[in-house]
This record gives structure tokens, C-alpha cells and sequence, in this order.
């Protein structure tokens, strides 16, 4: 995997994906936006890979769209470019393999959008959020007006959305933005560690939780619940399942194949 703006590497299973456009605090222009659609679909793809961390270089995690790059784009175009990422970044929303966002510094306008359509969030202390696209005239694009809320609440993503402001890592935890703030030294391995814990359980059951909560959320209770039972049906009679019972019953650790 080759990479104009981003750094790949795996290790014990976990692909470490880097947004390495530093100069630029990480800004997502269009090329930016094509490799990261481009890396996980490859990553959901290998074998090797069992679950992604995704970070950026230098001080920040993503602090925006490129500017520059939206100066001159029409009507027709801007809804395009906005269709485009959202389509990339729903990948990551729903990968069957576990996303963790290591959030290392400013997650801004679409490097927060981005950072939300990651399954969870882990975040340095000097870490800052914020969806500041009204200053500019403008709204979200890459899904912050809609996944802010389902994270967050009605109101409290209005008071972001409207005010524009910048908060810190552990506002962004006391509303439910992240679901862990660690010293910057710990990012990665706080991260890692999480995905450890992750990777111990049976991979249908991971990607399957997944896509219950993900498709869940769309759905009155009812239709949800009954997405779930389904889930639930297929599972039991896999090979993971009956590992998982048997491991449990002999009070040893499970086996599991992905199968």
C-alpha cells in the first residue's frame, strides 16, 4: 500500500493509519480524501488486519477541509464533494473491523467529522474539537450535522454547530464526544490497548455488533429488535460461538477462527 498523504503499518494484527500531511495540519483536500477511502477498503480487505487506529502527524489528528481547495468550487460541485466524503468516510463507520480514532491534537470541521464516523474515540489531553464551518459561511459536509447529535444530543451539537466553538479533550469526554482522554505520550498504546481487548473476541461477533447498532439507529426500536435477533440467530451456530461456549465452560480462553 502506497500513499501519497497517508503512512500505513501493521503489527499483531492492528493497522495503524496515518493522515501524514503535516505542513498542513492534515488538511483534507481531495487527494487526502481518495487515499483514506482507498486504505480502508484495503484494510477491511487483508487478512492481516483485524482492526484499524487511525491518527494524524504532528500536532494535529485532521484540522479541516483544505480552504484553498473549496475557494472556487460551484454549487453542483460542493454537493459532490460533500456526497464523496461522506461515502469515505461511512467505510469507517461501517467496517466490520473495529475503528479507534487516536485523536492526537486538533480535530477540526472534517477531521472531527472524520474522528465521529470512527467507532470510538480515544483522545490526548491536549486534544481540540470543534465544527466551526459556519465562521466560514458554511455547514458540515462529512456528516457532523448528523452524527454530532446521535453522539452528543440535539442540543448540545446545536450549541457546537451554531457557536462554532473549539472545545478540549475533556469536554469533548464530558459530553460524550470520546470515550477516553489520555496524556499525549499514551495515545497509541491507550488505543492499542483498546483494540487488544476488542481483538480477544470472536471477529463475527465484533463485525456483527457492529452492523446491528449501526443499522439499529435508523430504525424504530421494534424493526431494530428484530435486526437484532437476527444477528443473534446466525451467530449461534457458528464455529466462534460454540468455541466461545466450550472455552467458557472448560475456564479457558476461546480460540477463535472468524468462522
Amino acid at each position: 500500500m502506497s500513499y501519497q498523504h497517508l503512512t500505513v503499518s501493521v503489527q499483531d494484527r492492528i493497522a495503524t493509519l496515518t493522515v501524514n500531511r503535516p505542513d498542513k495540519l492534515n488538511a483534507l483536500n481531495a487527494v487526502v480524501i481518495g487515499e483514506l477511502g482507498r486504505a480502508i477498503d484495503e484494510l477491511v480487505a487483508s487478512e492481516d488486519v483485524g482492526a484499524v487506529i487511525l491518527t494524524g502527524a504532528g500536532r494535529a489528528f485532521v484540522a479541516g477541509a483544505d480552504i484553498a481547495e473549496l475557494s472556487a468550487v460551484s454549487a453542483l460541485e460542493g454537493r459532490r464533494l460533500a456526497r464523496r466524503g461522506q461515502e469515505i468516510f461511512r467505510r469507517f463507520e461501517t467496517s466490520p473491523k473495529p475503528t479507534v480514532a487516536a485523536v492526537n491534537g486538533f480535530a477540526l470541521g472534517g477531521g472531527c467529522e472524520l474522528a465521529m464516523a470512527c467507532h470510538v474515540r480515544v483522545a490526548a489531553e491536549g486534544a481540540k474539537f470543534g465544527q466551526p464551518e459556519v465562521k466560514l459561511g458554511l455547514i458540515p459536509g462529512y456528516g457532523g450535522t448528523q452524527r454530532l447529535p446521535r453522539l452528543v444530543g440535539r442540543g448540545r451539537a446545536l450549541q457546537l454547530l451554531l457557536t462554532g466553538e473549539m472545545i478540549d479533550a475533556h469536554e469533548a469526554l464530558r459530553i460524550g464526544l470520546v470515550n477516553r482522554v489520555v496524556p499525549g505520550d499514551q495515545l497509541l498504546s491507550a488505543a492499542t490497548s483498546m483494540i487488544q481487548q476488542m481483538l480477544m473476541n470472536a471477529p463475527l461477533a465484533l463485525g456483527a455488533c457492529i452492523d446491528a447498532v449501526d443499522r439499529g439507529l435508523q430504525m424504530a426500536l421494534d424493526d431494530a429488535l428484530a435486526l437484532e435477533a437476527t444477528q443473534f440467530a446466525v451467530l449461534i451456530t457458528t464455529s466462534d460461538t460454540a468455541e466461545g461456549t466450550r472455552a467458557f465452560l472448560e475456564k479457558r480462553p476461546p480460540r477463535f477462527t472468524g468462522a
